[in-house]
């Protein structure tokens, strides 16, 4: 392309976000250029519920398992079984699976770049100038009408464009892709995952072990500095007898809350990660991040036809309408049931009842609160109360 070229969108980052709203938005008939910086891999468990399969239409094949159950181990060890009711949870390899939306938004018409973003700037005329460097270090320039940043968590985009961008919170997550076992065993079955509340293995957050097939995520993230996730991992792994070859190890920020604002009032919206659209208490993101990304290019959209900057902050509105709640439930839940290890004690006990597993997994797989079931919610809501006030205690 020519050095002039002003194009319509240039999208920052080719996770699911980014590569959703660049999808979209060459889709919709935009001029797109979507910057990825290549053999990134965030850590991440890879777990996307049925809404998001069917809502961005990701094939089978890119499942490299099914879940069907959970199971979440408390600090004495308690383990409860919560299996996933008429349902079932899709696991993704992240590598293949974004290689995959980049390769998707590609065939939508999106011209493919590979490039660390570097800044933004304005031309002469106030265009919005993205600079970066190729793999072999040389900059460039992209000149657009319209920007989406979607360069992850601590995204330097927001950093540069958005007021408040930087002062998101986060965990730091960290994993290892190991070799999984042979066959089942207590300690390890192909479609269940396990998740362990325990302040040894995590002080604030959680770990894990997600199955991916041949291989599975073992991993942790806390938001104390001073936390060894690495150790956590190797304690984990030493108990549970994981003891497969590791293939990758991979750490990187992962935001617990939406931004207040996502765009600069002018040319830039920000989605997925970098807007803070990360599921608190459970870490999830991806569905997240491709609905955000699929948001963001609406706006983005609407801007580029009407003209109307106000447009860009949409993406917001309407995520919040349809999620906020859940996320404010979650800010809460994570704030007062991670706090210690009584709490996670109780908190892996209430799980034990039914109407929690039930309605726990229905809003997960589908993405919204359970409105049914009013008589459920009332004896969640008693058994809750119970737990905090000590009345009822973890045996």
């Amino acid at each position: 392309m020519l050095a002039e070229t002003i194009f319509d969108l240039v999208v920052v980052g080719g996770g699911p976000s980014g590569a959703t709203a660049a999808h979209d938005a060459a889709r919709a008939g935009l001029a797109v250029v979507l910057l990825d910086r290549a053999g990134r891999i965030k850590p991440c468990g890879g777990a996307i519920p049925p809404r998001c399969i069917r809502d961005f239409e990701i094939p089978a094949d890119m499942l490299v398992a099914r879940i069907f159950s959970a199971r979440i181990i408390s600090p004495s060890d308690r383990k409860v079984d919560m299996p996933v009711t008429n349902s079932y949870v899709g696991m993704v390899d992240r590598g293949p699976f974004d290689e995959w939306l980049r390769n998707r938004a590609a065939e939508a018409g999106a011209e493919r770049r590979t490039g660390t973003y570097e800044g933004f700037s304005r031309d002469g005329y106030g265009t919005a100038t993205v600079h970066y460097k190729d793999r072999d270090g040389t900059p460039g320039t992209l000149r657009a009408r319209c920007v989406i940043g979607a360069d992850g968590a601590l995204s330097k985009v927001g950093k540069d464009t958005v007021r408040g961008a930087h002062k998101v919170p986060y965990v730091f997550a960290y994993h290892e892709i190991i070799e999984a076992p042979a066959g089942r065993s207590e300690q390890y079955e192909a479609d269940r995952c396990d998740v362990y509340y325990r302040g040894s293995l995590s002080p604030d957050f959680y770990a894990w072990v997600f199955p991916h097939g041949r291989t599975m995520s073992v991993g942790t993230g806390s938001a104390h500095k001073g936390f060894s996730l690495k150790g956590a991992v190797a304690d984990l792994r030493q108990q549970m007898g994981f003891d497969g070859q590791t293939l990758r190890r991979e750490g990187a920020p992962i935001p617990l809350k939406p931004l207040k604002r996502w765009d600069n009032g002018r040319d830039v919206v920000l989605a997925g990660d970098a807007a803070g659209v990360v599921a608190p208490a459970s870490g999830e993101g991806i569905y997240y991040a491709m609905l955000g990304g699929r948001l963001a290019a609406d706006a983005a959209i609407a801007f580029l036809r009407t003209g109307d900057a106000r447009q860009l902050a949409t993406a917001r509105k309407r995520f919040m309408k349809e999620h906020g709640r859940v996320f404010f439930i979650l800010g809460i839940m994570q704030y007062f049931w991670y706090s210690s290890d009584k709490r996670r004690e109780s908190f892996v006990k209430m799980c034990e009842d039914k109407d929690v597993q039930r309605l726990t997994w229905e809003s997960y797989t589908e993405k919204k609160l359970v409105r049914k079931g009013p008589m459920a919610h009332l004896r969640i809501f008693l058994k809750d109360m119970a737990h905090l006030l000590g009345i009822v205690r973890p045996t």
